[in-house]
């Protein structure tokens, strides 16, 4: 029986990196959670992917706060207490149009826009050429992007991964899908406490913003919006088994670049290598 997370740990996510609503003036909330609030060092606005939360990026956001940076984790719409976006099948426009409410809410001039899986392609539309975002992103970095099952010729798959995980859903429910995913999300090497973040995180996912997500997934095509018009840096764990060193290298020579791998990390790097995600991070920002 897996063991659950323990207490403390909850106590120091609502200490050291604390959730609050963003109101937007159309009437929406974005949840989020800041660390670094005070700081003058870079800026990071981090998404998360389809099967988490803006907790996961607690300990990568206390590293880079320590080396003076600001760090915003976003709930996606119809996460947490974030208000989910109308259509029942969402595009990518729908999630990068709440992310800019969002920037504009917190008035953040200059950001690193950091995008882990399904994040990477709401990311890489907010990025993209001609995008109303662009000048107010520093950088763009892609960590273990999922490139969706939009494209012409990819149909086929984009049935298959629809009808496999809307199933999953109606019939294992949310408990049944978090109580597993750590098997899939992180390597062998991981710990027992980053196993535990992985399962609560995605145990509180919304049935309804995570069905959205999985539209927004199966509809999308990342590469449609790269390369961005921003400098752009593209990184995947090498242990990754959900997208793949070998699938990541095409996103990342789609932008002209060579694919970035982490040692001993699997898809949720950020949440299995923290130190080393926030050095890659910290070195994106730097260069920007």
């Amino acid at each position: 029986m897996n063991a659950p997370l323990a207490d403390s740990e909850l106590a120091r996510l609502d200490a050291r990196f604390a959730a609050r609503s963003v109101a937007l003036p159309g009437g929406e909330v974005v949840s989020v959670r800041e660390s670094g609030a005070g700081n003058s060092g870079p800026v990071f606005v981090c998404l998360h992917g389809i099967g988490s939360g803006a907790a996961s990026w607690l300990d990568t956001a206390l590293l880079l706060q320590e080396q003076g940076a600001r760090v915003i984790a976003w709930e996606a719409p119809g996460y947490g207490a974030s208000t989910p976006v109308a259509p029942a099948q969402p595009q990518a426009a729908d999630y990068a149009q709440r992310l800019q409410g969002l920037v504009d809410a917190l008035d953040l001039d200059r950001f690193v826009l950091v995008g882990h899986s399904l994040g990477a392609i709401t990311a890489g539309h907010a990025a993209r050429q001609g995008s109303p975002l662009a000048s107010r992103i520093a950088r763009l970095v892609l960590i273990s992007p999922a490139a969706g099952y939009g494209a012409p010729g990819k149909e086929e798959a984009q049935q298959r991964v629809r009808t496999q995980r809307l199933a999953t859903l109606k019939n294992e429910g949310v408990a049944a899908m978090a109580a597993k995913a750590d098997q899939r999300l992180l390597s062998a090497n991981a710990g027992e406490l980053a196993r535990q973040w992985v399962r609560w995180n995605m145990g509180r996912l919304n049935e309804a913003g995570y069905a959205q997500a999985v539209q927004l997934l199966c509809g999308a095509d990342l590469l449609a919006d790269l390369p961005p018009a921003v400098p752009v840096h593209v990184a995947c764990g090498a242990l990754d088994v959900v997208t793949t060193p070998e699938a990541c290298t095409v996103v990342a020579q789609h932008c002209g670049l060579q694919l970035e791998l982490l040692a001993d990390a699997g898809h949720a790097s950020y949440v299995e290598q923290p130190r080393a995600v926030a050095a890659l991070l910290q070195r994106e920002a730097a260069r920007a």
